[in-house]
């Protein structure tokens, strides 16, 4: 995670008038490790949607960016205590919480599960294409590519971007387009923290997931008729055997 550039904040709702203009505060640190040099704290005054005054612990200092909010970190600045009261904030807040967060979430991870399946390509540069999509997994940060008879695939391979789940978890997809050969191996390889070792899923050729799917259905299809017809049977079975028959003259 240490790529990754982390925050939380704190909104202080400070004053809130009957005609809708209101003034708040909004206090954030800014992380991507726990190292003292990789967190910020800012603390930014707002007016209606308008930031007006922030101090940065990276500056250690306030500054203004409207003429209100230019007095405002003069005042600021120049108060007795003011300053050095939330330099502190760095380390007995953003650090005390982002050690915690660490420990409790983001050093976390979850594997991955790999879907393989075969598609239309959208050109005729090839005749076929493959898709491995990789869901649920955690950190962000994960390596998918392709191997054909061993050898790493680097041409007709585009991927998508890690695509958030808004879970915490992620999701990729990794396509490869190719001309199918009698007896290949063709494999999606997926590298994540989670494994212990790279994630192979091999693609099995003999049968396209459309048709394995059709053949389910109908065999489901299949497997009902066949009971049902075993329930109208034993019904007529017994009905039969109920009836009285009665002479005619």
């Amino acid at each position: 995670m240490a790529s990754s550039f982390l925050s939380f904040s704190l909104l202080f709702l400070a004053v809130y008038t009957a005609d809708g203009f209101f003034h708040y505060m909004v206090a954030r640190c800014d992380f991507n490790s726990t190292e003292l040099n990789d967190i910020e704290y800012i603390r930014s005054y707002y007016f209606n949607h308008d930031e007006i005054t922030r101090f940065s612990s990276s500056l250690g200092k306030y500054v203004g960016y409207t003429e209100f909010g230019v007095k405002q970190a003069d005042y600021f600045n120049n108060l007795p205590g003011e300053l050095s009261t939330w330099r502190a904030e760095k380390t007995r807040y953003c650090k005390h919480n982002i050690d915690i967060d660490y420990q409790s979430a983001l050093t976390k991870s979850a594997q991955p599960y790999v879907r393989l399946r075969s598609l239309t390509p959208p050109s005729g540069k090839h005749p076929a294409m493959l898709v491995c999509s990789v869901f649920d997994f955690y950190p962000k940060r994960i390596r998918v590519s392709w191997t054909r008879d061993g050898q790493e695939v680097s041409s007709d391979v585009t991927s998508t971007d890690e695509l958030a789940d808004a879970d915490w978890y992620y999701q990729v997809h990794s396509h490869l387009e190719y001309t199918p050969r009698s007896g290949e191996k063709i494999s999606c390889v997926v590298e994540h923290a989670s494994l212990k070792e790279p994630l192979v899923t091999d693609w099995d050729p003999s049968l396209p997931e459309s048709e394995r799917n059709k053949i389910a259905i109908g065999a489901s299809g299949l497997i009902l008729g066949l009971v049902l017809s075993l329930a109208g049977f034993i019904y007529y079975k017994r009905k039969a055997r109920g009836r009285i028959l009665v002479p005619t003259n």
